[in-house]
This record gives structure tokens, sequence and C-alpha cells, in this order.
């Protein structure tokens, strides 16, 4: 349980970490709204959902729930105890009306239940246990939502930056296109391919908008912020995009995930949850000892009510023993379920090992990937561009064709498009590495 116990610690470190960061978000967003805009970084957003988001404060209230419940269980060790008083008026024809009344102090303790008693107060407690841990899951969850949502937002402003000097450039070869047709020095052709390629590209740009903005909502649903919200997202920096290149060997990744990743404990946990449930059921074989005891007392009438009272005291103390002789086989059918159910525990467990190695390892080599993708497509972009200048410049001199201008366009945009694509597309794997390795996210 150490290893619960340094986790617990971080949970409270972690919870006055985001009781600091709701603060700061609150004085942040106040310093950084123009005309009611949310300004946030990808920081600002992960701190945001810690603190608002629905889904993750549910959790918590089942872990609090949990944690009574765990509490409450400790408490069958104690005696219950009650009291009771009546009061009753009898007549009939043979006698006058009589006054009568008891009253009693009765207490139970179950002294022994096959062991059941402190096998359920361990399991409790495993299960509060691991509800932190599936919070954590769910928290990682949740975090990678959002880094892939709020980097398709980011992605599409840089593009919707460059499709705008895109339809800028489109615009002035459109209206030169349509001054040469006038004089007769281009063909009607060449014209209308500069009116269809305008034409094209503001849509490109339309389409653009309309992606980032669906994004955009789904990040404030992650947050758990109203739809209508302003909310400006600040592109992170990216000049050490070829430091985050540099990775651990994979062992240490896969090794760095099964300590921190809170799927394997989980699996973990429901195997000793069923392990106890076996017990547990077994248990239902064995005697159930307790302890009961009682003090009461009465009165007849109201004549010597106080001599009544003490006179009438009497007291009671005995032990109960019940013995399980046959119960139509539910307990044998239970032991057999709950070794069943054990079993299955396992298998997931074994199964949650693979699982976390084949996820990891996957997403490794993605981020290898992805990398030499951002590298050659920024090389491609890089060249697309500069030979897009050099054939608008001959355009401009008249000495090709607006088919040949709007080919290389075309290329151009295309390149620019994968670039972008493939830089945000390299950082979002990277941090999703960067999750799976308990590493903090930042940029």
């Amino acid at each position: 349980m150490q290893v619960f116990e340094k986790y617990l610690r971080r949970k409270k470190m972690k919870k006055i970490l985001i009781i600091v960061f709701g603060i700061s978000a609150i004085v942040v967003s106040a310093q950084n709204t123009t005309a009611d805009t949310l300004i946030f970084t990808l920081e600002d957003c992960l701190n945001y959902a810690y603190a608002n988001n629905y889904n993750l404060q549910s959790m918590k209230l089942s872990e609090q729930a949990q944690a009574d419940v765990y509490k409450q269980s400790k408490m069958e060790y104690l005696p219950g105890v009650s009291a009771s008083a009546s009061e009753n008026l009898t007549n009939s024809k043979d006698n006058p009306a009589t006054f009568g009344g008891n009253i009693s102090l009765s207490a139970n303790m179950t002294l022994y239940q096959g062991g059941n008693i402190s096998r359920t107060v361990k399991q409790n407690k495993l299960r509060k246990e691991m509800s932190s841990y599936q919070t954590s899951q769910y928290e990682n969850t949740l975090i990678i939502q959002i880094l892939q949502a709020f980097f398709t937002v980011i992605g599409n402003e840089e593009l919707l930056k460059y499709q705008n000097i895109v339809v800028a450039a489109s615009e002035e070869q459109w209206k030169q296109g349509k001054e040469r047709f006038t004089f007769g020095k281009i063909l009607e052709s060449d014209y209308l391919l500069l009116e269809a390629q305008y034409a094209n590209d503001r849509n490109n740009v339309v389409n653009t908008q309309i992606t980032r903005n669906n994004s955009l909502l789904s990040l404030k649903k992650l947050l758990s912020m109203p739809a209508s919200e302003n909310l400006q997202l600040v592109p992170p920096d990216t000049a050490s995009i070829n430091t985050m290149a540099i990775l651990p060997a994979i062992g240490e990744v896969l090794e760095s995930a099964v300590q921190t990743l809170p799927d394997l404990k989980i699996s973990t946990y429901n195997v000793d949850i069923a392990k106890l449930n076996t017990s547990m059921a077994k248990g239902n074989y064995l005697p159930t000892i307790s302890l009961h005891g009682s003090i009461g007392t009465g009165h007849t009438n109201f004549s010597g009510f106080g001599t009544q009272l003490s006179d009438r005291l009497n007291e009671q103390v005995g032990l109960s023993l019940n013995i399980p002789l046959y119960d139509n086989s539910r307990t044998i059918s239970k032991v057999k379920q709950s070794r069943i159910a054990l079993q299955q525990a396992e298998l997931d467990r074994k199964q949650s090992e693979l699982d976390i190695e084949q996820t990891v390892t996957t997403e490794y080599q993605n981020v290898l990937f992805a990398f030499n993708k951002y590298r050659t497509n920024k090389i491609r972009q890089n060249a697309y561009s500069k030979t897009f200048d050099v054939y608008r410049a001959q355009f401009d001199a008249g000495s090709i064709t607006a088919v040949d201008l709007l080919q290389q366009q075309n290329d151009y945009i295309s390149a620019l498009n994968d670039y972008i694509q493939s830089k945000y597309e390299f950082i979002l794997k990277r941090k999703i590495l960067d999750v799976y390795m308990g590493n903090e996210i930042k940029m």
C-alpha cells in the first residue's frame, strides 16, 4: 500500500494545485479578457477542465461516496443499540380500565460471521482506493480529448491565415486576368480558370472556418463551457519542435507507462476484490455468533409508579449461534461464480498489460512516423512556396499561362495544408505519449 499512499499524497497535492489553478484561471481570465473574450493557452484549457468538467466533478463525487461506504463498513464492528417505549390502555367488562407501559434498551453485536465483516471492510477500502485511480483514468482520457480538439483548432487557425493570403493573391490574379481578357491579352478559358480558382480558394476558407468552429465547440464541451462563450486560443510556441522529437528508449517509455497509468492498477484492484469475494462466499459455510443484551422495566397504572419501575427492572444478556446447514445450494453456487469472476479478473489484468504495451508501443511509433512526416512536408512546403513565387512572377510577366500558374498554386496549397497538419499532428502525438508516461502536459 506504500504505492497508494504516495499516490494519495500526489492526489492531495493535485487537488491543492487544482484549487490554485482554478483561482488563477479566474484571475487570468479577468486579465486576459478583451471584449468578453477568454484567451486561453493549452495549460489554461487543462486547468479550466480540471475545475469545471462535469464528468470529472461527478467522478470526484463518486470518490467521496466510496470513502463514506468504507467509513460506514468499519462501523459494523460496533454494536447496534435501540430503545423502545410503549404505553397502553386496557379496558374490559370484567376489569376496570388500566394503564400499562414498558421501557427497554437493547443492543446486538455480531461477534463472528465467517470473517466476512473484516473482508467487507478490506473490500470497501480497495474500492475507495480504486475510485481514485478511476478518476485519474478519466483525467487521462479528458486530457487526450482536449489535446485533440485544441490542436485541431490551432492547426485550422494557422491554415486560415495562409488561405486568406492565397485568397488575396487569387483575387488579384482574377482582377488582372479580367483586365487582360478585356484587352484581348489572354484567352477566355484562362480568365475563367482564374475566376474558378478564386471561387475555390474562398470556398476553402469557409470550409476551414467551419471545421475550426466545430472543433472549438467540441473543446468548449470538454471544458463544460457554454457554447456561446467567446474563446480565443493562444498558439503554442513550436520553436522547440525538434527537441520534442528526442525520445527516451522504448523500454523506458513502457516502464514509465506501467508505473504511472491507472489502467493496470485498476485491473489489479479488481483481482484483489474478486479474491475477497471468493473468501466471502466461502464464509457463508461458517456459523454466525452474535451477542445480545437488553434492560427494561414496566408499570401498571400509576400507583407507586417509582416502585413499580424499580421492582420490575429486568436485564438480559446472551449469545446466539446460527449454523447454516442447507440453503438450497445457494452458497455452493456463489462460491463457483466468485471463482469464475476471479479468473475473469485475472485474465482482464493480463489483457490490460498487453493493451498497455500495445498502445504505448504504437503511440511511440506514431510519434516517430509523425515527426518524419513533418520534416518531409516542411521541406516540400518550402520548395513549393518558392516555386509558386517564381511562377506567379512569370505569369505577371505574361510568360506562362493561367493553367501553369494554377497547377503550381494548387500544388503549393496542398503542400502547405500537409505541412500544417503534420506539424500539429506530431505535437499532438508527442503530448499523448507524455500522458501515457505520466509527464506534465505543457508547451
